[in-house]
């Protein structure tokens, strides 16, 4: 694996996962894997826990992380080919990917979608055009479209936790008070597709994501059905996929609770809202399992910077 931009770039998922768990046991074993290499992180976004957890896993793998806001410290970076650039932007991707790739053996991008251009964010311009352009590999740390290391992560999450060979997993939507991206619940989906789980969506009408990635998932547009039996209800706001970028619905009786979800694991990828997404009882209780998956960020990188270097 040259690239790590999507969870289907994963093969075999169980097998990355009892990979993460054992790292996760004895995370600086392969220390050695990292001499002499550097990661370059670019930010085009805000970010605590990718920032952090991928700079950690870099360090227990004896890399030297290199961290660039590049929205606020860098030269604004043009995308668009044959473009005039007498406007604000003052570089080219093409130069700035291979200048960058002077100096890392491996470029991590995270780049939010615009939620105005559906076309433009689905053809994920900002993380293709480096893949395109860069001599190293490519790890996404959240692109318009997806986020393959939070995906992982919540596996990794899931299979510690299951108390059966077969659990029920519910991705539910939650109010939220601004038009979020589309790319924590892709690649859940994703991800969930590739396990062995009973897997269901909860969204309100006019939510449905994009069909072409959640293909048969049954979803529902009852919240209370859809938890029944649940195991994992795993919670995310998402803005319109259809009317794109959209906020079509604030209702807040679908704001998550105790007393829907019952016995099930509590799992979201924080940032969260509290007494909006989710109430304090269910973050506060011992079925929450947000700062676990939280750290359990770590070893999702980690495994992914390990393959690459391995391979690389």
């Amino acid at each position: 694996m040259k690239n790590y931009t999507s969870i289907n770039d994963i093969e075999h998922l169980d097998d990355w996962i009892q990979e993460a768990k054992e790292i996760k046991r004895n995370p600086l074993s392969n220390n050695h894997l990292g001499k002499n290499k550097t990661l370059g992180m670019l930010f085009f976004n805000s970010s605590l826990r990718t920032r952090l957890s991928t700079q950690k896993a870099a360090l227990n793998l004896g890399m030297n992380p290199i961290v660039m806001n590049v929205s606020g410290d860098a030269w604004g970076i043009e995308f668009g080919d044959g473009t005039i650039m007498n406007g604000t932007t003052a570089e080219h991707i093409k130069e700035a990917a291979q200048v960058v790739s002077q100096y890392c053996d491996i470029i991590a991008v995270r780049a939010f979608p615009t939620l105005t251009d559906k076309e433009l964010d689905e053809s994920e311009q900002v993380l293709k055009s480096f893949v395109q352009f860069a001599s190293v590999p490519i790890v996404s740390m959240e692109s318009a479209t997806g986020h393959p290391l939070q995906a992982l992560t919540d596996a990794i999450t899931i299979s510690e936790n299951a108390t059966k060979k077969r659990p029920k997993v519910v991705l539910s939507w939650a109010p939220h008070v601004k038009a979020l991206p589309h790319a924590v619940a892709n690649s859940f989906v994703q991800a969930m597709q590739k396990m062995d789980v009973e897997f269901v969506i909860a969204n309100p009408e006019g939510y449905n994501l994009n069909s072409e990635i959640t293909k048969n998932t049954p979803i529902y547009n009852n919240q209370e059905q859809a938890f029944k039996d649940a195991d994992f209800v795993y919670t995310k706001n998402w803005s319109s996929y259809n009317e794109y970028g959209k906020i079509l619905n604030t209702d807040p009786n679908w704001m998550i609770t105790k007393e829907k979800i019952g016995d099930a694991k509590f799992m979201h990828c924080l940032p969260v809202r509290r007494n909006v997404v989710v109430e304090d009882a269910v973050l506060d209780s011992d079925s929450s399992l947000v700062i676990e998956q939280a750290n359990n960020r770590t070893f999702a990188a980690q495994i992914v910077l390990k393959k690459i270097l391995e391979n690389n």
